[in-house]
């Protein structure tokens, strides 16, 4: 059993949440026409030709209180996990057809760049160039996260204690919390946190979950965390440790993780172990191999890779999380790897410098939605040594689509893109997230 990760946010009525990373900055010229064409052909249209057949076809009803047409509960489910009327099977070729769809535009894209040559003696899947493999299932489908978290604040019903997710949007004032016990991919227990009422005082919380009703949840951390935002970083509002460990743990690959509460780690922990068995797989790493693991969270990748190289190089900007990787390197007796906190445009350029004698370099890179710097893209591209490239991203068809571009395109003296361009060898979609539309996508780049 993996240990219950389940953090609680009491949400302020005038807290906005953030504005998408890859929104906020506007890509270069040469890249915005392939930008907009993928926005026509993504997830949303094909699950939504998905959707309207699976409600016609299907019988079959998730657990939930009550009847679902038309109510709160299905329009959340609707929101959270699109994919929820249709069978596993169906949900896997939803998403990898679309997972095509993604690389055929951007190889499509990248060869009107100035005849970049996208070949290879892979064999070819259909439409595409690079070699796009079956997608790879989750081994658990319901009930997969190990984390969740939930807000606090006024129902359909109008109660200001319901603990759940928001419908609706800032903009329009029409913002409601919404119970989430009826969603697929949310464990029982962590429902029975959401169906408390919970008192704002913390010493009340932690009565309620270590001897009141709350105590069958049996939690292995309480966190209380003070912010008027929906999400927000130790730094921001430090965490207060109310009951329990102070860190989490989990086995994956033959290591012991920790896992604090500041720091990234993959929801399905089932479907983080085929994904970094799939990376390790790809990145061909050998014992004269520095592999270097750009944005590495917790550092599970490096850490499970390292017995197979020379060294791992780790750079986070989550500084609990560096202190994690850090011990579980210790914990776990592994003594060739080097965790750095901080940007990895900052760092990134500095450690390249020293490791360019003649030295094979890996890099793997696992930025989430973000999407990379422009100056670690620089460094990656102008690196001679690294002749490999491992990128995990489960948004390919956002700000990634840029950096994929500036690592494939000609050299260009004017962005200071100065290497060898990168080839697009294989793509893995790798499935974390079932009942959703999203999915890991791990593509090989080599030169």
């Amino acid at each position: 059993m993996h240990s219950l990760r389940c953090f609680l946010s009491r949400v302020g009525p005038f807290s906005k949440p953030g504005l998408f990373p890859w929104c906020a900055t506007k890509s270069p010229a040469w890249s915005q026409l392939f930008l907009g064409s993928a926005c026509k052909g993504n997830f949303t249209h094909v699950v939504a030709k998905k959707h309207q057949r699976g409600q016609q076809k299907s019988q079959k009803k998730p657990r939930h209180c009550g009847p679902l047409d038309g109510s709160w509960q299905e329009r959340l489910a609707d929101v959270v996990t699109p994919l929820w009327r249709l069978s596993y099977e169906e949900q896997l070729k939803v998403k990898f057809e679309a997972q095509k769809k993604i690389l055929q535009r951007l190889e499509s894209y990248l060869q009107m760049l100035n005849g970049i040559s996208v070949t290879t003696a892979a064999p070819r899947s259909e439409g595409l160039c690079c070699c796009l493999h079956p997608i790879i299932p989750s081994p658990v489908i319901d009930g997969y996260r190990n984390k969740s978290t939930f807000s606090v604040n006024r129902g359909p019903d109008g109660n200001p204690k319901t603990v759940g997710y928001y419908l609706g949007t800032w903009r329009d004032r029409n913002i409601v919390c919404v119970r989430s016990n009826h969603l697929k991919n949310i464990p029982e227990k962590h429902n029975q946190v959401a169906q408390e009422e919970l008192c704002v005082q913390k010493e009340t919380v932690k009565e309620f979950f270590t001897k009141g009703p709350g105590a069958v949840c049996d939690l292995t951390s309480l966190y209380f965390q003070e912010s008027t935002m929906t999400r927000c970083s130790h730094q921001q509002s430090p965490y207060q440790l109310l009951f329990g460990k102070p860190h989490i743990f989990e086995d994956l690959l033959g290591l012991k993780i920790r896992i604090s509460p500041d720091a990234f780690f993959q929801i399905n922990t089932a479907g983080a172990e085929m994904l970094y068995r799939t990376v390790g797989e790809l990145s061909g790493v050998n014992s004269n191999t520095i592999l270097l693991d750009i944005c590495c969270g917790t550092g599970v990748i490096g850490l499970s890779l390292a017995q197979y190289t020379s060294q791992v190089l780790g750079i986070e900007l989550v500084e609990q999380a560096v202190e994690d990787a850090r011990w579980t390197a210790a914990f776990n007796g592994i003594t060739n790897c080097e965790f750095h906190t901080g940007r990895a445009e900052k760092i990134l350029p500095q450690l390249l410098k020293s490791k360019e004698d003649g030295q094979f370099i890996v890099a793997v890179v696992n930025r989430a939605r973000a999407g990379l710097h422009y100056q670690v893209v620089q460094a990656i591209r102008n690196c001679r040594a690294i002749r490999t490239l491992v990128f995990v991203s489960c948004k390919p068809h956002g700000e990634t689509t840029r950096n994929i571009i500036e690592l494939c395109c000609p050299s260009n003296s004017a962005k200071k893109l100065l290497g060898e361009a990168f080839v697009l060898r294989q793509a893995v979609p790798v499935d974390l997230f079932p009942h959703t539309p999203h999915c890991e996508l791990v593509l090989l780049f080599t030169r």
